[in-house]
């Protein structure tokens, strides 16, 4: 059996588990087409989800502190609930890109000028002028959510859904898309970052302390190495405000 565990953790883990799977219970009951989950079966078990996930933690801990409950098994199912409400949602709005139920605008909106579009629609058309691309976002979040299955390339699949959901949360947010939209990417974010957080010393020792062991041509004189690396910056900024001059 695991050590004992803090307080703090059972609650972040029991938060996180509960937030991911209410992003899923609202991915169900938005859809519409399930009638045996109307919208007030899943109002309500959202709060209970929300309100389980705030008080279990504390029966958790005092079980503990009496040895009547394995910790290993509560966090092995809360882990799979995150891994599993996660990869749910994310397959689940690939495959609506492989079968036209995203990204498809419809022609009313699609005659409109342009400065008439909301940030929604622009959005939309935009991701939907090529069906490929659509397709590449898609197979990113399907296969993705595969390898989130599997603890051998749950670190890899993590990884770059983070890059991902980070990307996808910023258009929401910059692009004014619904609140829905917004809530679903804010929600399977944090989910995604409590993975990776698992895994943050190995993450730490493979980006920050291990070294490139490409060709280097060995400056000894540190000062030049920073000034050269300081002038990729400086130099490509004074590059970008000539070619501005030139414009006005």
């Amino acid at each position: 059996m695991l050590a004992q565990s803090t307080l703090l953790k059972k609650i972040i883990t029991c938060v996180v588990a509960g937030l991911t799977t209410i992003a899923l219970l609202l991915v169900l009951g938005n859809s519409g087409t399930l009638k045996w989950f109307p919208p007030v079966i899943v109002f309500s078990l959202v709060g209970i989800s929300f309100f389980s996930a705030l008080i279990f933690p504390f029966i958790w801990q005092y079980k503990e502190k009496k040895n009547t409950i394995d910790s290993e098994k509560i966090y092995g199912l809360l882990y799979a609930t995150i891994r599993y409400t996660v990869a749910f949602n994310l397959a689940s709005f690939g495959w609506k890109k492989v079968f036209d139920l995203q990204f498809v605008v419809p022609t009313e909106i699609t005659e409109k000028p342009m400065n008439q579009q909301s940030g929604e629609w622009l959005t939309w058309y935009y991701f939907g002028y090529s069906k490929a691309f659509g397709l590449c976002i898609a197979m990113i979040q399907i296969i993705g959510s595969y390898f989130l299955l599997f603890r051998k390339t749950l670190l890899l699949a993590s990884v770059v859904l983070f890059a991902f959901m980070v990307n996808l949360l910023m258009i929401n947010i910059f692009y004014h898309l619904n609140a829905g939209a917004l809530t679903q990417s804010v929600l399977l974010t944090i989910g995604i970052t409590f993975l990776i957080s698992l895994e943050y010393d190995k993450l730490v020792v493979f980006f920050l302390k291990t070294t490139s062991t490409l060709p280097s041509i060995n400056l000894k004189n540190a000062l030049l190495k920073h000034i050269i690396r300081i002038s990729v910056i400086v130099l490509s900024l004074l590059f970008t405000l000539y070619l501005k001059s030139l414009i006005h």
